[in-house]
């Protein structure tokens, strides 16, 4: 099973790749550590990892009104790896699609 879920695209995370071209965001399984997402990288992109930063989300509480009444949930909560490549490399995530 892959450590790497899926790349980021919001615009947060744009804006942070925009600001520094070698920064690129990952939603990665929670029981990942940053050794397993550093490997998983450098092995899908063929790129040298500097440093990877983690931090864990919960899932927000959301609510919606219908004909029997309120309905609530979560959405799921996720884990995000930022991860910061060697001065010079970048990784084409659009090169899949």
């Amino acid at each position: 099973m892959s450590v790497i879920i899926k790349p980021i695209f919001t615009e947060k995370q744009t804006a942070i790749t925009d600001k520094y071209e070698n920064r690129y965001g990952f939603m990665v399984v929670p029981s990942a550590n940053k050794v397993e997402i550093k490997k998983a990288v450098e092995s899908l992109y063929n790129v040298h990892v500097e440093s990877v930063n983690t931090m864990r989300y919960d899932g927000k509480e959301r609510s919606r009104y219908t004909k029997s009444g309120v309905v609530t949930g979560r959405t799921p909560s996720y884990k995000k790896a930022i991860v910061t490549l060697r001065k010079g490399e970048t990784i084409d995530l659009f090169s899949n699609i």
